[in-house]
Order: C-alpha cells, then sequence, then structure tokens
C-alpha cells in the first residue's frame, strides 16, 4: 500500500511538474535557433557578437532581429553585413517569422529546404549573395510569401511549377542566376503578381500566354535568356514594363525592334498550354502537339530526325555563332557582375551623396550599395490600406495610391539604411539622405509602427492628411512606405541642402554660416506663410495646428527660403510619442505657457513658438538669457540683435520684429496676435508702409 501511495505521488509530482519544466525548453527553442545561424552564418563571430547564449532575442540587444507583441522572432534583417558563411536549416525553427532581409551579403551554399516551414513569412530577400544549387519545390509550402526575391546568386535548375501555388505573391524576383529549362505556365495563376523578373538566366521555349494574363502585372522583364516563339499580344499592355531583348528566337506584332513571326514560329495558340517550337523536319515544322510541353528549343537535333542534310549545316552556323555569342557576352557578364558585387561600390550613388544636410555628417559612404544592374523588386509589406481598397470605394484611400513607395526603393536610395546616410535619430524616428531612382536626392524619415496609431483607421485618415499639404513653405512630402516585415513606416520628403535653422544659429564670428539681415526677415515671413497656410481651414484641408514648431524644424532650400518639417505628422503618431516629442520643445523654450495648466494646444501655441523662432533669429542664439529678453524688452537692440551683423541691419525693422517676437511671446494667449494678423504685419513692414 505504501509503496502504491509513493508510486501515485510520484506520477502526480511528474503531472505537475513537467509543464514547469518543458517551458523553458520551449521557450529556448528559438534562441537556440538563433544561435545556430550564427556559428553557420558568422563562423568567425564577426558581424553577430550580440547574439549570446544567455541573452533575450527579444530585449533588442541582437543585432538585427526583432520580436513580435508575443515575444516571438518575427524578423531578422542582416542585409548589407559582410556575411560569408551558410544559412542553416535551424531558420525553419523560427516559426513566427514574417521578414527575412539576408540581401547584400556573400552567403553561400544551398538555401535549406526547412525555410518553407516558415507559412507566416511574407517577405524573403536574399538575393546578391553567392546561393548555389536548385531553387526547392518547399518555398511553395510559404502560403503567405508576398515578396521571393532570389536575384543574383548562382542557383541552377528549372523554375519549379509549385511556385504557381503561391497565390498571395507580388513579386518574384529570379534575374541573374543560371536557372534553365521553360517558365512554367503555372505561374499564370500568380493572380496577384506585380513584377517577374527571370532576366539573364538560360530560360528557353515560349512565354507563357497564361503569364500575360495576371492582370495586376505591371513589369515582366525575360530579356537575356533563349526564349522562343511567339510573345502573346496582351503583353503590349505592359508598354515599358515589358522586357524581352536579347532572346533572338522570338517574335512577334506590334513590338518594337521584334521580327514578326513567320511559319517557322510557332505561335501560343492554346492559352492554358503554350507550347514552343516543334523540331525542324523535312516539312520544315513538326506539328506543336507531337512535342512534350515542356520540351527545349536546345535539344540536340541527331541525325535520324533531319533530313535534306545539305541546308543542316547553314541552320547550325547560325544557331552556333547566336548561342557562343549569347554564351560569352552572359559569361562576361556575370564575371562582371561578381566582380562588382565583390567591390560593391556604386561611384554614381557616392558622387549624389557627397553634400550632406548638415556639416555634423561627413562620414565616407563605406556600406555596400545596391548594384546599379539590379532591378529592384516590389515590396507590399505592412498595407493598412489594403483591407479598405477591397471592401470599399473610399476616393481618399484611392488618391493615397499615388503616394506609395515600395521597400526596395526606400532601400535602395538609402543604400540599405547606410549609417553615412544618416542624417539625425530622434526619440521616435531616424531620417536617411536617399537618392531615389530618377536621380533626386530626398530625405527618408522612418517610424517604428509602435509609435503610430494603432487603429488603422485613424492612420489612413493621417496619411490622407499629410498628401494633401501643399505649400512653398512646407517641405513636400513625396510619398510614403509602410513595412510589415521591418514594423516601420517610410516618409519621403523632398531634400533641403542647406540644413536646418539650427545649423545657422551660434555660429562664431568668423563663421560664413552666418545669415544676413534680409535673409533672415525673409526666414521669418516664410514661416509665417506656412504656420498661416497651417491655420487656415479650406475646402481642401481642415484647420491645423503643428504643436510643434522650433527651430529644428526648419529646413533651409537652395534659395534660403525656409520649409516646415513635420506638418500634420501628429496625426498619424500615438498619443505617448507626441507627448515624449514636446520634452525637447519644452527644454528649448519653444512650449507655450498655457499648456502646462491645459494640456492642449491651440494656433496661439504655434504663435508663441513662432514668436521664440523670430527672437532666435534675430539674436542668432538657440537659448535666449533673461539678459537677452530684457535687453529685447528695453529696445537695447545693441545687446541682443546678432553680432554677426554689427551694424548691417536696419534699426527701424529690427525694432519692429522684436516687438512683434515679444507680442507673440505674450504670457496670455489671447494677447498674442494670430498668424493672419502676423503676416499682414510683415507684409505691411517690407511694402514700407
Amino acid at each position: 500500500m505504501f509503496q502504491t501511495l509513493q508510486l501515485k505521488s510520484f506520477i502526480l509530482l511528474i503531472f505537475f511538474y513537467t509543464p514547469f519544466q518543458f517551458q523553458p525548453i520551449l521557450a529556448d527553442t528559438e534562441l537556440r535557433a538563433l544561435m545556430d545561424i550564427k556559428s553557420s552564418l558568422d563562423p568567425q563571430n564577426k558581424v553577430l557578437k550580440s547574439w549570446k547564449n544567455n541573452g533575450d532575442p527579444c530585449s533588442g540587444s541582437f543585432v538585427g532581429v526583432a520580436c513580435n507583441e508575443h515575444r516571438k522572432i518575427a524578423n531578422i534583417s542582416l542585409q548589407g553585413r559582410n556575411l560569408a558563411g551558410k544559412l542553416s536549416p535551424a531558420i525553419g525553427d523560427l516559426k513566427c517569422l514574417s521578414g527575412i532581409y539576408l540581401h547584400y551579403n556573400s552567403i553561400s551554399g544551398e538555401i535549406p529546404k526547412e525555410i518553407g516551414k516558415l507559412n507566416q513569412l511574407t517577405d524573403l530577400y536574399l538575393n546578391v549573395n553567392n546561393f548555389s544549387g536548385v531553387v526547392f519545390p518547399e518555398i511553395s509550402h510559404m502560403t503567405n510569401l508576398q515578396v521571393l526575391d532570389l536575384c543574383c546568386n548562382s542557383l541552377t535548375g528549372k523554375i519549379p511549377e509549385q511556385l504557381g501555388s503561391l497565390n498571395k505573391l507580388s513579386v518574384l524576383s529570379l534575374q541573374y542566376n543560371l536557372l534553365n529549362g521553360s517558365i512554367p505556365s503555372s505561374l499564370g495563376n500568380l493572380n496577384m503578381l506585380k513584377r517577374l523578373d527571370l532576366s539573364y538566366n538560360r530560360l528557353s521555349g515560349p512565354i507563357p500566354a497564361t503569364i500575360a494574363n495576371i492582370q495586376p502585372l505591371q513589369h515582366l522583364d525575360v530579356q537575356n535568356n533563349s526564349l522562343s516563339g511567339a510573345i502573346p499580344t496582351s503583353l503590349k499592355r505592359l508598354d515599358a514594363g515589358f522586357s524581352y531583348g536579347n532572346n533572338t528566337s522570338l517574335c512577334g506584332s506590334g513590338f518594337r525592334a521584334l521580327r514578326i513571326c513567320t511559319s517557322f514560329d510557332n505561335a501560343n495558340v492554346d492559352v492554358n498550354t503554350p507550347r514552343p517550337f516543334g523540331s525542324i523536319t523535312k516539312n520544315h515544322t513538326t506539328p506543336a502537339h507531337d512535342e512534350p510541353q515542356n520540351s527545349n528549343l536546345q535539344t540536340d537535333c541527331t541525325p535520324p530526325t533531319c533530313s535534306k542534310p545539305k541546308k543542316i549545316p547553314q541552320i547550325f552556323i547560325v544557331v552556333a555563332v547566336i548561342t557562343g555569342s549569347v554564351t560569352l557576352a552572359t559569361a562576361g557578364f556575370l564575371a562582371f557582375l561578381r566582380y562588382r558585387r565583390q567591390k560593391q561600390k556604386i561611384g554614381s550613388m557616392v558622387e549624389a551623396s557627397e553634400s550632406r544636410l548638415s556639416t555634423d555628417h561627413t562620414n565616407e559612404v563605406h556600406s555596400k550599395n545596391a548594384s546599379p544592374l539590379v532591378s529592384l523588386a516590389y515590396s507590399t509589406g505592412w498595407d493598412p490600406l489594403a483591407d479598405g481598397l477591397n471592401n470599399s470605394e473610399d476616393l481618399c484611400q484611392l488618391a493615397l495610391q499615388n503616394f506609395r513607395y515600395n521597400l526596395e526603393e526606400v532601400e535602395s536610395a538609402t543604400q540599405y539604411f547606410s549609417e553615412a546616410n544618416l542624417l539625425g535619430r530622434g526619440n521616435f524616428s531616424t531620417v536617411y539622405k536617399g537618392v531615389l531612382r530618377d536621380g533626386s536626392v530626398v530625405a527618408i524619415k522612418s517610424i517604428n509602427v509602435s509609435s503610430c496609431q494603432s487603429e488603422e483607421a485613424e492612420f489612413v485618415r493621417g496619411l490622407n492628411l499629410l498628401v494633401s499639404l501643399r505649400h512653398e513653405n512646407l517641405v513636400g512630402l513625396r510619398g510614403f512606405c509602410c513595412s510589415r516585415g521591418r514594423g516601420e513606416c517610410f516618409f519621403i520628403y523632398d531634400f533641403a541642402p542647406k540644413g536646418n535653422l539650427l545649423k545657422y544659429l551660434d555660429v562664431s564670428d568668423d563663421s560664413n554660416l552666418a545669415l544676413d539681415w534680409s535673409t533672415r526677415v525673409n526666414i521669418i515671413k516664410g514661416i509665417a506663410k506656412g504656420l498661416c497656410y497651417l491655420h487656415e481651414e479650406t475646402a481642401n484641408k481642415p484647420s491645423l495646428v503643428h504643436q510643434n514648431i522650433s527651430a529644428e524644424k526648419i529646413v533651409i532650400d537652395n534659395q534660403f527660403n525656409p520649409l516646415i518639417l513635420d506638418s500634420g505628422l501628429r496625426k498619424i503618431l500615438a498619443d505617448d510619442t507626441i507627448f515624449s516629442a514636446l520634452k525637447m520643445s519644452a527644454a528649448m523654450g519653444y512650449l507655450a505657457p498655457e499648456y502646462i495648466t491645459t494640456g492642449r494646444f491651440t494656433k496661439k501655441s504655434d504663435v508663441y513658438a513662432f514668436g521664440v523662432i523670430v527672437l532666435h533669429i534675430i539674436s542668432g542664439k538657440q537659448q535666449l538669457t533673461n539678459a537677452m529678453r530684457s535687453a529685447a524688452e528695453s529696445c537695447k537692440l545693441e545687446d541682443f540683435v546678432d553680432h554677426n551683423i554689427a551694424e548691417k541691419f536696419s534699426t527701424a525693422e529690427a525694432s519692429k520684429l522684436v516687438r512683434l517676437g515679444l507680442s507673440c511671446t505674450h504670457e496670455l494667449p489671447d494677447e498674442r496676435p494670430n498668424m493672419e494678423a502676423v503676416l499682414q504685419e510683415l507684409n505691411r513692414r517690407n511694402s514700407g508702409s
């Protein structure tokens, strides 16, 4: 009996104790997977030193690792880190991954089959590495995949037909590999595909007509292959988005620089089962239905199959010359591409990045840069607009589509967020300088999704307001990008090459940064015009309070015109993010005194901040001492106006501007003028009245 009781007690002890023993083991699964990935990916421990056995991957200490709200690893971002190892099969144990960004490294070996276990993955970027082997069909198990970029590796074999089951895929980039065989007609099942790039491979056979029927398709690149047959006429709708050069056996009607199909060309008659050429026979062609669907144009023509031997040598000579030329050109190009990838420097990008927003950032461009030979893929990423666009006819949301950028454009513009392009880092945002594909220079502000409005409807309304703001004294917003995989929102602004207003305050006597008097007056007037526009209610926009105007939020363009930053940005930010951003404003004296008692912003609080900026510009100082304010109130201009301009200013005009600044910073909000009255006063002074 006693032994029986002991046995039962032991069983109960195991029953209750086991979950607590297993729990840490299960929790450590992801950590062990990361350590396996580290040992394989970075065997010399040069890059991933912060990945430690006793560390917490979700603490923020593991470089390139981000977790979701359930403390599961959701993102690995290690692009351009000089990784030169292999990708471990342990990657398949990170079940909650939504984004893998390993592009622009030198990772070798095969892509592990285990990656197919990641059924929550949306973004897979393995491009510009040294991966070899085949594209495993197991990749098709990732049913949520939206972007698959395997460009610029050394992948061989055929494109798996199973990829046609990835019905959420919007981008498929396989260019610059060694893939052969025909293009699977199953890719025509990808009814959300926007971009398909198969260029610079060894593909043969026709372009399946099923691909031409994908309605969202915007870009199809098949150039520099060995494709043959008639191009589906419906691809003409892509216009410049369709690239097919250097496929000498392609033909079609209505395509520039493409020959008209002849009787030797077998057109794609059947939309569902397109077929390649028939073999050459004594009747010139064999009917297409006698050939297997995946037959290869490069199949050898043996003597028993071919008749009329007198004509064969001519054909072979032509084919041999063409094939040899293409092979040599391809080999030379691949060698050149590998050379460029080893260097990973782009002269044009470096030259475009020489001018900085501020003299504080003069680092040499040192990170890996995007190759100009690589056609970058489109990434939908996190998309707060998708549900609304599918379920409603909201014209506001439809209008936002014209302002959307994709993640690859942002990454390429910033040279994959190179530290050399870093312009500034704040409490909730990071700003990079970027160069877009059209050569224009931009500033790209990155904001973590956790700092944004959690309610997507509110976020979309905020976006709509942001893109509606258009004024000569506001920084122009070109567009935005939202990435679920990175967990960030990016806002693309016009670049202001002269830096922000802080750069021109507290400058030494011998500095060439000291602004002359007329420039200071024009800057004050420009800021007033911008604020007046924000405060005014129009048919296109509501009245808007900036809430965080300061010298740091004023940037200067080439003509020394002032541009106000972050107008309307508070509409997409979470409340706690806005509150944290106010601490700096309060420290610098821009926060109106009534905010402390009311906790509310009004137009008059913007007026107060404007008045502080006016006094800063005239005095040339970032901080106003009690002595300086006393001098301003007593109209002792010699003790207040910036010594850098000494007697080179209008005393009467300076006196009026100082009084205007003091009026705007009155302790009582009702005693301050509104911005319309401020602008009228500035205009009267300019007209000489």
